[in-house]
C-alpha cells in the first residue's frame, strides 16, 4: 500500500537480497511497459505478491524466474503471452479479478498445481485445460460470465472427469448468458447431441428434408398433382387466350346440345347408337363430336375446352375403357371445372358397361364421386327397354 510505480525499478531493489524469500508488492501503482529489459530479481524470491496494482499482459515479461507462489490479483491482465514467460518452478498462480477470456495454459508453467482465475471474463472456458495442465490439482474458475452453449458443455463433462479438481463447484459456477439461462448452475444445464453437433444435426436435417420430398413427391403422384397442375395451367392458359381474341374470332356461346366424351373403343357404339338415335327423328339433337368439331390448327385441350363451354350439356359414355383412356379424364375434367364455377346441372352419366371399383385409377375420383352422388342411365342389353333409354336420355338432355 505505497506508491511504487515501475515493477521494474523493484526487482532491481531486491537484486542484492540473497535471502529474500517472500515479497508483497500489493497494492501501489506498479507498471511494465514491457520494454524486452530484463527485471534482475533476487534469486531467493520463491512469493511475490503484485495484487492490486496496473499490471497488464507485459508483467510476464518481467517475473523472477524461480517463484514458487505468485498472486497477480486485481490486475489489467487480459491474456497470458505464450512463450514469454518460463516460470519452471511456479506451484500457485492467482489471476482472479483481472480480465482473461480464457483460461491460461500452462505451457510455461510445467509445475503449476493451483490455478486461481476467479471473477474474470471468461465466458467459454477450454476444455482441454487438464491435458495441457496434467499437475493441476485444483482450479478455482467460478464466479465468470459463463455462456451456457455447446461450447460449454464440453467444460462441464470435464469437470466430471477431473475427479473434484474445479474448486466451488456447482454453487460458484452459474450461468449469465443467454438471459433465459441466467442464474442457472452449469451442473443442470444440458443440451442435446443433435443440438451440439453440427454434422449430425445437418445429417439429421438433410434426411429428414430428403424424407419430406419422398413424401410430398409420393402425394403428389398418388393424388395425380402435376397432372392437374397442367390441366388448371391448360386451362388457363385457353381462357386467357379466349379473353385477349377480338370479339370476331368467338363464336355464340352455345352452339350445341351436347359434347359427347367417349373413348375411341366404344366409338361403334356412339357412331352406330347415340348419334343416329339422338341426331334423327322428332325432336333432334345437335351433338358436339370431337371427329367432326374439333378445330384443326388448336390444341387438343383447346378444342376440348371449347366445344364443352359451347356445349349446354356433357355426355360422358362410361365403360372400363372410358377409365383408360387419357382424353377422357381431361374432358371429364373440364367438364366437372365448368360444373362447379356456372353451379350448372351440365353433367350426362351413361354407363355403357359395369364399371368394377378396382379398374377407377386413384385420379378418377371426381368421378367416383359424380357415380355415387349423380343418377346416371344404364345401357340396357336387352332390345325391349332400349326405347325408354333413349326416352330418358333426350328428357336429360331437354332444353
Amino acid at each position: 500500500k505505497n506508491k511504487f510505480e515501475s515493477l521494474r525499478k523493484v526487482s532491481f531493489m531486491t537484486s542484492r537480497m540473497k535471502s529474500l524469500r517472500s515479497l508483497d508488492m500489493s497494492s501501489n501503482l506498479l507498471r511494465h511497459d514491457g520494454a524486452g529489459v530484463r527485471c534482475p530479481w533476487a534469486e531467493s524470491l520463491a512469493e511475490l505478491d503484485l495484487s492490486s496494482n496496473q499490471l497488464a499482459d507485459a508483467v510476464f515479461e518481467c517475473l523472477p524466474v524461480n517463484v514458487k507462489k505468485l498472486s497477480l490479483e486485481n490486475n489489467q491482465i487480459s491474456n497470458v503471452p505464450r512463450g514469454v514467460a518460463e516460470l519452471e518452478s511456479l506451484e500457485e498462480l492467482n489471476l482472479a479479478s483481472n480480465r482473461l477470456a480464457d483460461l491460461p495454459g500452462c505451457s510455461g508453467f510445467p509445475a503449476l498445481q493451483f490455478l486461481n482465475a476467479e471473477m474474470n471474463s471468461i465466458l467459454t472456458p477450454s476444455a482441454d485445460f487438464f491435458q495441457s495442465c496434467p499437475r493441476v490439482r485444483e482450479l478455482q474458475a467460478g464466479h465468470n460470465p459463463f455462456k451456457c452453449s455447446c461450447e460449454l458443455q464440453a467444460f462441464i463433462r470435464l469437470e466430471r472427469r477431473s475427479g473434484g479438481k474445479l474448486s466451488g463447484w456447482p454453487a460458484a459456477y452459474v450461468c449469465e448468458y443467454p438471459e433465459g439461462l441466467r442464474g442457472t448452475e452449469l451442473k443442470d444445464f444440458h443440451l442435446s447431441l443433435l443440438a451440439c453437433n453440427t454434422t449430425l444435426l445437418l445429417v439429421t436435417a438433410l434426411l429428414l428434408t430428403l424424407l419430406l420430398v419422398a413424401a410430398v413427391a409420393f402425394l403428389c403422384i398418388y393424388l395425380d398433382v402435376p397432372w392437374y397442375v397442367r390441366m388448371t395451367w391448360q386451362w388457363t392458359q385457353t381462357k386467357r387466350r379466349a379473353w385477349h381474341s377480338s370479339p370476331g374470332d368467338q363464336g355464340a356461346a352455345l352452339q350445341f346440345h351436347a359434347f359427347i366424351s367417349y373413348s375411341e373403343r366404344d366409338s361403334l357404339w356412339v357412331k352406330s347408337e347415340l348419334i343416329p338415335n339422338l341426331e334423327k327423328g322428332e325432336g333432334c339433337v345437335q351433338l358436339c363430336q370431337h371427329e367432326r368439331n374439333f378445330i384443326p390448327g388448336k390444341s387438343i385441350v383447346e378444342n376440348i375446352i371449347n366445344c364443352i363451354e359451347k356445349s349446354y350439356k356433357s355426355i360422358f359414355v362410361l365403360s372400363p375403357n372410358f377409365v383408360q383412356s387419357e382424353w377422357c379424364h381431361y374432358e371429364l375434367y373440364f367438364a366437372h371445372h365448368k360444373l362447379f364455377s356456372e353451379n350448372s346441372n351440365s353433367l350426362i352419366l351413361i354407363l355403357l358397361e359395369p364399371i368394377p371399383p378396382y379398374l377407377i385409377p386413384a385420379r378418377y375420383h371426381k368421378l367416383k364421386a359424380l357415380m355415387a352422388k349423380r343418377t346416371y342411365v344404364e345401357w340396357p342389353k336387352e332390345r325391349s327397354k332400349r326405347a325408354l333409354f333413349w326416352a330418358n336420355l333426350r328428357a336429360a338432355i331437354s332444353i
